[in-house]
């Protein structure tokens, strides 16, 4: 399907008006069209979640696998959809435009590119050239004509190199760079999501989903963040759900569960 510049639009308005807005990571056409029934304004893909439903692990989706997958939650409902486009599968910066294009085209509404390379021999690009790759996937997004949204991602703190200074410094030269949002999973403290958003003009996604590190919405708002992504944490609650359904079957011998799941009407109608 083409960009669509309305829910592009729909998203830049979210990341302008006031307050602090969540954008849940589904992993299929049911999840996204449950979030979206619950009133969210806009979903994100999780590369995590994406390659877990086809048995496999993060960092493993080619480019077309993640588009295609991505295309399939766009096309299942009608609010913005940002994708989860880890380091825009390659190391170089026509790599990042190349996705950014592939991403604008099946109709996204934005996406991140992170600044570490997927075979892990650096914890991160040198910052010159993650720097390149961000203004390279800008110049894409601008010329896709779609308005679509680009986030640029600092991994430091997800990659073993827990370095503040470094990481400001990153998301600063991204913003220069035509980064519309900055993003820095992994941020162990609200000191710390405090310091990034004070030092940088571009809005700020935070990460929740890590244990100890997920803050709530109101003191994320407080600190200056302004949109807030759930990663692959809802698939995992999905997982640990289905673990407790079949764990009171095989231990108890009882189906207490059925009592608490969604109704088949219900279910059904989030199949279209």
């Amino acid at each position: 399907m083409p960009s669509r510049p309305d829910t592009c639009a729909r998203f830049r308005v979210l990341h302008a008006e006031p307050g602090i807005f969540v954008i849940p990571n589904p992993w299929d056409v049911v999840s996204a069209r449950i979030l979206a029934a619950m009133g969210f304004q806009a979903l994100a893909t999780s590369s995590s979640a994406s390659a877990a439903v086809i048995g496999r692990r993060d960092g493993t989706l080619s480019r077309d696998e993640a588009i295609a997958h991505a295309r399939t939650i766009v096309e299942a409902v009608d609010i913005p959809v940002a994708a989860d486009l880890e380091n825009g599968f390659g190391d170089r910066p026509e790599d990042a435009a190349e996705t950014i294009r592939a991403a604008a085209d099946a109709g996204l509404a934005g996406g991140s590119i992170e600044d570490s390379p997927s075979d892990r021999r650096a914890p991160v690009y040198e910052l010159a050239h993650a720097a390149a790759r961000v203004e390279a996937a800008a110049a894409a997004a601008r010329e896709s004509g779609s308005g679509f949204v680009l986030a640029a991602r600092a991994e430091n703190f997800i990659r073993g190199r827990r370095d503040l200074a470094d990481t400001i410094a990153r998301l600063q030269a991204y913003a220069l760079a035509g980064a519309d949002v900055l993003f820095a999973p992994g941020l162990p403290d609200l000191a710390s999501v405090r310091a990034v958003c004070a030092s940088v003009s571009k809005p700020v996604n935070f990460m929740a989903g890590i244990p100890g590190a997920s803050f709530s919405v109101a003191d994320l708002r407080d600190a200056g963040v302004k949109r807030v992504s759930t990663a692959g944490s809802l698939y995992r609650a999905a997982v640990q759900g289905l673990r407790d359904a079949a764990g009171e079957i095989s231990g108890k011998g009882t189906f207490g569960y059925v009592d608490r799941i969604v109704s088949t009407p219900d279910f059904v109608k989030y199949l279209g």
